[in-house]
């Protein structure tokens, strides 16, 4: 094995006071700044192979962005742009990096200005200077996160809190010191929604926020937040989310401070270990859109300026766009999986429902699966089969996502999909 080492990267990347914040309607303008945003890009490194792995504090990322800045981040580092993974934490009190009918197109000033060159910056520094390293890895189970699609009395599926719901309850934090001792980094992995300040109307990386800065302070490393599967997962507060703001921030916050700190205190070991890279393409299958009759009725009768009226005007577009053209069966996602050790990083941009985690990690051949969600883009919400027959806000948003619907059993189909690519990746780690 050759030597493992890594290197830190961080800026600020806070928008200004002002800027259109991205998560909830009627909230968009930010009056001020709770606390800052930031970009922490990791480099991997065993001398054979090289990664980065840049968290972002901002909601979700728009394919084409994440793209041009996977590509950039290649083209300044010298790393190739798929060993590259760029994963929103998904605070919904961050600048719009994504775009969605409401908000319009992402802020351009802003990714201008501030996200696309400090996530460069902070990529750059990252990989100038390595330190070898030795890792270890803590896991406990966390009640920060509930299942947040409730079921009423009459059946339908609302927001906010299911506790029989599905929910992945396992935090992981993963430690990196020097072969001294001395603390390097920590990176935790949980998957919850960071909407626990709500409709409050400040720039805030919500609860992971304080999760972190707890990790921090008592470990003396930076650290830095994966999110997992929050598709269908809420942060646990009292209210069942019908309110919000600082005091809900830091009340969860503080809990998954706790949990994250439990993890860390439970590491026992700390070994030098491998960097592996696999990619592949997802090949998801599609269902034929609707008939263009149907959607040109419903268009009729949609609600201008409403998520309807886009997706209905989206699908007579497209038959007129592909007037005597072969109609796609598939879409085709690249895939990367980052392997350091027996702890595996699988990325998935979609907000992905809890029970796409537990089956993956069931039957995974690594000790660690690892989850991202809302890593290199962002398609939309990510449902189980199970789910799309009670309907609800994720699966009504998963339906009108793309002009072609994806198939009910999607889960299972990224499942195998990743799965073969674990199956390969296990077999040079």
């Amino acid at each position: 094995m050759k030597k493992f080492s890594i290197g830190i990267g961080r800026r600020d990347i806070t928008p200004d006071i002002g800027g259109q914040l991205f998560g909830y309607g009627g909230r968009t303008l930010s009056k001020g700044v709770n606390d800052n945003l930031r970009a922490t890009a990791v480099f991997f490194t065993d001398g054979a192979t090289a990664a980065l792995l840049i968290s972002v504090e901002v909601c979700l990322i728009k394919n084409a962005l994440a793209d041009a800045v996977r590509k950039a981040v290649a083209e300044a580092t010298g790393v190739d742009a798929q060993n590259v993974i760029l994963a929103a934490t998904h605070t919904h009190s961050g600048p719009n990096t994504a775009g969605m009918v409401g908000w319009g197109d992402y802020d351009e000033t802003y990714c201008g200005k501030i996200f696309f060159p400090r996530i460069v910056e902070a990529a750059r520094e990252a990989v100038r200077a390595p330190q070898p390293a030795v890792m270890g890895v803590g896991t406990v189970r966390s009640e920060t996160g509930v299942n947040r699609r409730q079921i009423e009395r009459d059946g339908r599926v609302v927001l906010g809190q299911n506790p029989w719901g599905v929910c992945d309850s396992t935090m992981t934090v993963l430690s990196f010191a020097a072969p001294d001792g001395k603390p390097l980094l920590n990176l935790a992995h949980y998957g919850a929604h960071p909407t626990s300040a709500f409709l409050h109307p400040f720039v805030s990386r919500d609860w992971p926020g304080v999760m972190l800065d707890i990790l921090e302070r008592e470990t003396g490393a930076p650290a830095a937040f994966l999110q997992g599967t929050s598709g269908d997962t809420g942060p646990r507060i009292a209210n069942n989310q019908t309110i919000g703001g600082d005091a809900y921030v830091r009340e969860v916050g503080s809990l998954a401070g706790l949990d994250a700190m439990r993890a860390f205190r439970g590491i026992k070991t700390r070994l030098a270990t491998s960097v592996k890279i696999v990619s592949g393409e997802l090949a998801l299958p599609l269902r034929e859109r609707i008939p263009l009759q149907e959607a040109r009725e419903k268009l009729a009768r949609a609600k201008a300026g409403g998520r309807d009226e886009d997706y209905y005007g989206r699908v007579v577009k497209s038959y007129d766009e592909t007037r005597g053209q072969e109609c796609p069966r598939h879409l085709k996602l690249p895939q990367t999986l980052l392997a350091l050790g027996d702890v595996v990083f699988v990325p998935f941009p979609f907000e992905t429902f809890s029970e796409i985690s537990l089956r993956l990690r069931a039957y995974s051949p690594f000790q660690h699966t690892l989850c991202v969600t809302d890593a290199n883009g962002s398609n939309g919400y990510l449902p189980t089969q199970g789910e799309w027959a009670r309907g609800g806000y994720e699966v009504e948003v998963a339906r009108t996502e793309g002009v072609w619907p994806w198939v009910d059993d999607l889960d299972t189909q990224i499942i195998q999909g990743n799965l073969k690519l674990l199956e390969t990746l296990k077999c040079t780690a």
